[in-house]
Parts: structure tokens; C-alpha cells; sequence
């Protein structure tokens, strides 16, 4: 009879009990799951933007040194196949094909770190918006957000202001030591030694910045450093009256917890495959293993190419854990890593 109500995963683990048969999440939860799928298919199906399915496993894998794919061997096919990080490369190849506007809800896999917001594989929202920029996409993004959680409009601010506000540096300037000193000076890094800028930049981002955002409305960051452009378009502005490069990206955070990275998406294959290669370099000097994904740059060079678009992808499980006020992952998911 305790067993039919011990609901949490953190419960369970209290009365030391052996339940790991048993769903990390209770059934209220899980009940509140389907209720948010049911919602999210909804928004989308009044919009009239279609629902998409593609594969989990690519010969291929991201090149971005930060996400790290899980492998795969396919014994009979003697190849190796990668779990996918996001299913992007997958969709802008239909949108490259002929798709109008397009989302899907899916699985993604990651071999990263695990923890009350983490957890090896998740479920991932993510949808495409033919001839918008990452502004418009913001609102619709916005609407999404409000309708779930039941919050007001979001805020728009930027990656420039918050630095300037909370630690009194221009990012866009700011040299590696700089950074480093900053770092030192507001949080316990010991001997801490990172690669470049944009490790500084996103240890201070994460640890001075990202806790005070969204907290009583969702925040959207934008005008990130052309250096974070992945797979965003970059343009010229000006900061504190000089000419600055920026990313049209934006990420979306609500109560400390980001929820969604988003792009005004680059159309331009060469510069895509610039980026890919320097990224494919670097991941080679720290021995990380990555394979282009030859289908996706063949979509970028086919003679239509990407159509101009933004795009979205969201955290469905961390947007439960804000609509359920739990505080693990794990109270969200039918069964996490440990009971897999």
C-alpha cells in the first residue's frame, strides 16, 4: 500500500525502497504529459503547420564541440550510426525539398551531462517558420509559452545589456583574460582552464546571468556574438557606437531553466561548410569524433537550397517541470536513465 502513493522519484529514493520497475513520475504527472503533447499538436494543427517524423540514426553527427552524440553499431551493416542530438539537419532537408512550415516532437539524445535538468535522452520540440526571421518566430514562441504556462508576455533582451548590467563588461570586446578575470572574481573556478572567449562567455552567462532570468515572465535573449552563430544568420549592428557582427539567434529562459534555442536560419551553404569544418577541426584537437552530414550540406547546394526560414527547438520536458512545479527531470519522465 506505500508504494500506491509514493508518487516522486525523490520520494521513493527516501524510504530506500526497490521500485526501479516503477515510473520516475506519477501518474498525475505523466497524465499532465499527454495533456501538454494534446496542447503543443493543437497550437500547431490551428496554424496549419504540418507534423513531421524523421529517423533517429544518421551516419552523420553535429559538429559543435559542446554536443556530444551517442553511437550506435550496426553489426550487420558494419557501420557505425549516431543517435540524433536534434532532428534539424533531418527537417531542412524536407524544407530544402519543398516542405512548407513544418514541426515535430521528438526524441533527442545527448552523451552529456546528467542532473536535475538533464537526462541522456529527451523529448525535443522543434518546428521551422518559411520566410520568417528569429523575431517573428519569437512571438509565436511567446504565444506557445504563455498558453502553457499560464505566464504573461515574455521580455526581450540583450546578450550585450545582460553582460553590461550584471558584470560590467561588453561581451562582443572582451578579451579571453579579460574574461577570465571576471570569472575568477564572481565564482570559485580553482585552476579552472577553458578553451577560448566563448567558454568564458558561457561559464559567466551560466553562472551570473542565466539564474536571474525569466523570473516572473520568459526571457528571450538575443544578439548573441557572431562567434555563437552555429547556424544562424550573422549581421552588422551597432554597440556602444561601434559596428558589431551578431548572430539573429535568440534562447528562451523562464524561472533560471533555459527552454528553447532559436535561429534566423543560415541559407548560405558555403559559409555553412566553413563553419562545419572549423568546428570539425576543433573537435579534432580535443579527439572528439565528428562526420559531416554529407545529406544535409547536398540539400544546402541543391540548386533551391534552404528556403529563407527560422527556426525553434524546445525542451518539453523542462516546459513540464515549470507547468508541475517539480524540480528533477526525472519526476517528468515515465522512466529516466536509471530505469531504462
Amino acid at each position: 500500500m506505500i508504494l500506491a502513493v509514493v508518487n516522486t522519484y525523490q520520494e521513493r529514493k527516501n524510504l530506500k525502497v526497490n521500485v526501479s520497475w516503477q515510473p520516475s513520475a506519477s501518474w498525475d504527472t505523466l497524465k499532465a504529459r499527454a495533456a501538454l503533447l494534446r496542447k503543443i499538436r493543437e497550437f500547431f494543427y490551428q496554424r496549419d503547420v504540418l507534423e513531421v517524423d524523421t529517423p533517429l540514426l544518421s551516419q552523420a553527427t553535429v559538429t559543435d564541440p559542446h554536443l556530444s552524440p551517442l553511437s550506435v553499431e550496426i553489426d550487420f551493416l558494419s557501420t557505425t550510426y549516431y543517435l540524433q542530438t536534434s532532428p534539424e539537419y533531418a527537417m531542412k532537408r524536407l524544407l530544402a525539398d519543398g516542405a512548407e512550415s513544418i514541426y515535430q516532437i521528438t526524441k533527442a539524445f545527448r552523451d552529456d551531462e546528467v542532473g536535475s535538468k538533464h537526462n541522456p535522452e529527451f523529448t525535443m520540440l522543434e518546428w521551422y517558420r518559411l520566410g520568417w526571421d528569429h523575431v517573428q518566430l519569437i512571438g509565436e514562441v511567446n504565444k506557445l509559452l504563455s498558453d502553457c504556462l499560464g505566464c504573461e508576455s515574455g521580455e526581450i533582451l540583450s546578450y550585450h545589456d545582460l553582460f553590461q548590467y550584471y558584470l560590467q563588461v561588453n561581451p562582443h570586446t572582451a578579451t579571453e583574460n579579460e574574461l577570465q578575470r571576471i570569472a575568477k572574481e564572481n565564482i570559485d573556478i580553482g585552476d579552472m582552464v577553458l578553451d577560448d572567449a566563448d567558454a568564458w562567455l558561457d561559464l559567466l552567462f551560466s553562472h551570473c546571468i542565466e539564474p536571474n532570468l525569466g523570473k516572473a515572465k520568459p526571457t528571450f535573449v538575443v544578439e548573441y556574438p557572431q562567434s555563437q552563430a552555429a547556424l544562424a544568420k550573422v549581421v552588422e549592428v551597432t554597440i556602444d557606437g561601434a559596428p558589431t557582427l551578431i548572430a539573429q539567434r535568440f534562447e528562451v529562459f523562464f524561472a533560471g531553466v533555459e527552454l528553447a534555442n532559436g535561429y534566423h536560419e543560415l541559407t548560405d551553404a558555403e559559409e555553412q561548410r566553413v563553419r562545419f569544418n572549423r568546428e570539425i577541426d576543433k573537435c579534432s584537437r580535443l579527439g572528439k569524433t565528428r562526420v559531416l552530414d554529407s545529406h544535409f550540406m547536398s540539400a544546402l547546394e541543391s540548386e533551391g537550397g534552404l528556403p529563407s526560414c527560422a527556426g525553434v527547438a524546445l525542451g518539453v520536458d523542462r516546459l513540464l517541470m515549470l507547468m508541475t512545479g517539480q524540480k528533477h527531470l526525472s519526476d517528468v519522465l515515465a522512466f529516466d536513465f536509471t530505469r531504462a
